[in-house]
């Protein structure tokens, strides 16, 4: 039978599509991981990698058995968590995926406080794209997602922990700068930059736009929130950004200014994402609610929900 280590690195293979960073993600030097996947095609009397010198190629008998693998690897980590709750909830690591346009922003006002309150809690984080973490979560490479909600896939649970105000950043020196709040109205015609498409933030803000009258860029688009504040300073249009990054970014420059929205602002939700099949629901649960009281006591530019 092949050993759940040889099924960690044909998944780590797959995954990298490369031996070199395959065998660097898995701690080992390349020949060990090499020798080993030789061995379970050995086992299995067939061909699952297929090596080149532009990379690897995984056969289609190997994309099926990679599919059984990360079930199997998730279903060992779920048995390991349960050993891991007796000791207690939020006491082992989590890992975590986070949007990349809300990770920098929500996680420095989060862990000084969850680290003081959980000492043995250690939170592996990773940012990226919706679909590709969404795909993480799926194959058990996360457990838990820091995530624009709603999302619609049948195998996740979700729960709702704070709605995000977005604002209006201008330039200085823009006519609307000289008011207090922006009625949705104003932005007919002018010229709004959003993150790249594959973001959500793309989505609400391209919304809002067609809503407004207002002309959402196509030809320039940013690939980070940072990005976009920079060509807003430099006078290319405006755009919508979150109150978290308004909060650490855009308060203290000089450069761009925010703006609310008048009336009811256009928000987006933000939640926790994770697979209905783990035992560590209760954990997260409990991790919510920690969150919870966090933002209503360090963020109160969010609408806490939860």
């Amino acid at each position: 039978m092949p050993t759940l280590q040889q099924l960690r690195y044909l998944v780590a293979v797959a995954d990298a599509a490369h031996f070199r960073r395959a065998a660097e993600a898995c701690h080992v030097t390349q020949p060990t991981l090499s020798a080993q996947l030789k061995e379970l095609e050995s086992k299995l009397g067939s061909v699952l990698i297929e090596r080149s010198r532009g990379g690897v190629v995984v056969t289609p008998l190997g994309e099926q058995i990679i599919q059984h693998a990360r079930t199997a690897l998730r279903e060992v980590e779920e048995i390991r968590t349960l050993s891991a709750l007796q000791s207690g909830s939020l006491n082992s690591t989590i890992k975590v995926g986070v949007v990349q346009s809300l990770g920098s922003y929500l996680l420095p006002i989060l862990v000084p406080d969850l680290h003081k309150s959980h000492p043995q809690l250690k939170l592996y984080v990773r940012e990226g794209l919706p679909k590709h973490l969404l795909e993480a979560l799926g194959s058990g490479a996360l457990d838990l997602l820091l995530f624009p909600l709603p999302t619609r896939e049948a195998e996740f649970e979700t729960r709702s922990l704070f709605r995000e105000p977005l604002s209006v950043v201008m330039p200085f020196d823009h006519p609307f700068a000289r008011e207090e709040t922006i009625a949705p109205s104003m932005l007919k015609g002018e010229t709004i930059m959003a993150l790249e498409r594959g973001h959500r933030l793309y989505d609400k803000v391209e919304r809002i736009c067609e809503q407004h009258g207002a002309v959402l860029s196509s030809e320039y688009e940013g690939t980070s929130l940072d990005t976009l504040r920079q060509m807003v300073a430099m006078g290319m249009g405006l755009t919508l950004l979150p109150a978290l990054y308004v909060r650490s970014e855009v308060t203290s420059q000089e450069l761009v200014l925010a703006r609310p929205f008048r009336g009811t602002p256009p928000s987006r939700t933000i939640g926790m994402v994770w697979r209905r099949s783990t035992a560590r629901e209760a954990e997260y649960q409990d991790l919510g609610d920690e969150i919870s009281e966090i933002l209503a006591r360090r963020a109160r530019e969010v609408i806490v929900l939860g």
